[in-house]
C-alpha cells in the first residue's frame, strides 16, 4: 500500500524536528474483526475491541504481531455474558495502564447501565468490576471511551448520551461510586453541525447524527482530562483535581473548564507530553493534532485509506497507533446496511513529541 505522507506545515516541522514522516499500515483485518479501539500494556501487548456496530461474535482481542487474534480475556469473557455473569456485553473504551490492568469500558446490558470490567494481564485473572449505575448512568447513557488515572484512583467516562443530557462520568476506584458532572453542558453536548462523509450525511435511528462527548484522554501526568463532543468544532480541558474535587457545584465546575483549541467532527484522541492531542477526523478522512497553541492541522489524509479513523493507543515504543473500521458504513450508521469493504486496520505513526503508554 502506497504510504500516506504527513500534510504538515513548514513551521511545524521547524518547531518539531520528530515529527512524523509518514504513516504506516500496521496490521490489516478481514470482516470478522472490525476495530473498535486499541490499548498497548507496558510489555507491548496489544488488545483490541471488536466494534459491535458490526453485530460481532467476540467483544475483545489480543491481537498479536502477525495480525492474528484470540479471544480475550478468555473464551467465556469475550463473548455475550452468561448466566454466571461472565461475558461482555460491547466494550467500546479500552484501557491499558503502566500496572498491567486493563480497563474495558463494558456498555449496557440485561438488568445494568454499564460497567468497568478491570482484567489484569500478568496474572490473567479478574481485578474487579465496577458497576455504573443511577444515578450516574441513565437510561439513554451510552458509555463510550474512558480514561484512567491510577494516581488519583479514579477513571472518567464519557457517556455519550441522547444530546441533551451528555456528560462526563467520575469512578472512585477505592469506593467505586461513580458521579455525573457537567451534564448537559456546552461542553458535553453536540453542536448543531451534520455529519457529512464522502458527500452523504450520516443518520442514527433515521435522524441527523450530532452525537454528544466521546472523545477523552488524560496527559501523562494526570493533571488535564481533555474531552469533547463528537460533533463539536471545540477541545476542551479540566483539571483531575477539580474533577475530583466534591465540593464544587456543578455552576463552579462548569467555570474551570478550558477551550483548549480548534478541532473538527472527531471520534478518538490522545495527548503526548508537550500538549499534543491526536484527533481521528471521520468526517475528513484524517488524523490531525489539536497543539498546545490552539490551532488544529491535519497530519495524515487519505479518502480510501483512512476511512473512519476511530480509536488511538501509545506504545512503548513512542509511536501513536490508531484502528480504521468505515464505521459510516456499517448497519447502524448506514440504514441498517453493512456496506464496508473491508478496510479494517491499525496505522502508526511517531509522535510529535515524547509520548507515554497508557493514554
Amino acid at each position: 500500500m502506497k504510504t500516506l505522507l504527513a500534510v504538515a506545515g513548514l513551521a511545524l516541522a521547524l518547531a518539531q524536528p520528530a515529527a512524523a514522516e509518514g504513516l504506516e499500515t500496521y496490521l490489516t483485518f478481514d470482516k470478522s474483526t472490525p476495530p473498535g479501539n486499541l490499548a498497548i500494556g507496558p510489555d507491548g501487548r496489544m488488545f483490541m475491541s471488536v466494534h459491535e456496530f458490526y453485530g460481532p461474535e467476540l467483544r475483545v482481542v489480543e491481537v498479536f504481531d502477525d495480525g492474528t487474534t484470540k479471544p480475550y480475556p478468555t473464551e467465556d469473557w469475550a463473548r455475550a455474558p452468561r448466566e454466571d455473569g461472565d461475558g461482555l456485553n460491547g466494550v467500546l473504551g479500552l484501557r491499558a495502564d503502566r500496572d498491567g490492568i486493563l480497563w474495558m469500558l463494558d456498555g449496557q446490558g440485561p438488568n445494568q447501565t454499564g460497567r468497568i470490567v478491570a482484567w489484569n494481564t500478568r496474572t490473567e485473572q479478574l481485578d474487579r468490576i465496577y458497576y455504573i449505575g443511577a444515578p450516574a448512568a441513565r437510561p439513554t447513557s451510552f458509555l463510550n471511551d474512558l480514561a484512567v488515572d491510577r494516581e488519583h484512583g479514579a477513571v472518567y467516562i464519557s457517556d455519550t448520551g441522547d444530546g441533551e443530557n451528555s456528560a462526563l462520568i467520575v469512578v472512585d476506584l477505592e469506593t467505586g461510586r461513580a458521579r455525573r458532572v457537567l451534564e448537559g453542558s456546552e461542553f458535553t453536548i453536540p453542536e448543531d453541525t451534520p455529519m457529512v462523509i464522502d458527500g452523504r450525511e450520516i443518520l442514527l435511528g433515521g435522524n441527523p447524527a450530532k452525537i454528544g462527548v466521546n472523545p477523552i484522554t488524560i496527559d501523562p501526568t494526570n493533571t488535564w482530562v481533555y474531552f469533547a463532543p463528537m460533533t463539536a468544532a471545540s477541545m476542551y480541558r479540566v483539571r483531575t483535581k477539580d474533577l475530583l474535587n466534591e465540593a464544587l457545584s456543578d455552576d463552579e465546575l462548569v467555570q474551570r473548564v478550558e477551550r483548549y483549541g480548534d478541532k473538527p467532527i472527531s471520534d478518538g484522541s490522545t495527548v503526548d507530553t508537550a500538549g499534543n492531542v491526536y484527533i481521528t477526523a471521520m468526517t475528513d478522512n484524517a488524523i490531525g493534532v489539536t497543539k498546545a497553541d490552539g490551532s488544529y492541522e491535519v497530519l495524515f489524509q487519505s479518502d480510501d485509506g483512512l476511512p473512519w479513523p476511530d480509536g488511538f493507543a501509545i506504545g512503548a515504543d513512542g509511536y501513536v497507533y490508531a484502528t480504521i473500521n468505515e464505521l459510516h458504513r456499517s448497519p447502524v450508521l448506514n440504514g441498517g446496511e453493512d456496506a464496508s469493504l473491508g478496510t479494517y486496520k491499525i496505522v502508526r505513526f511517531p509522535a510529535l513529541d515524547e509520548a507515554v503508554s497508557g493514554r
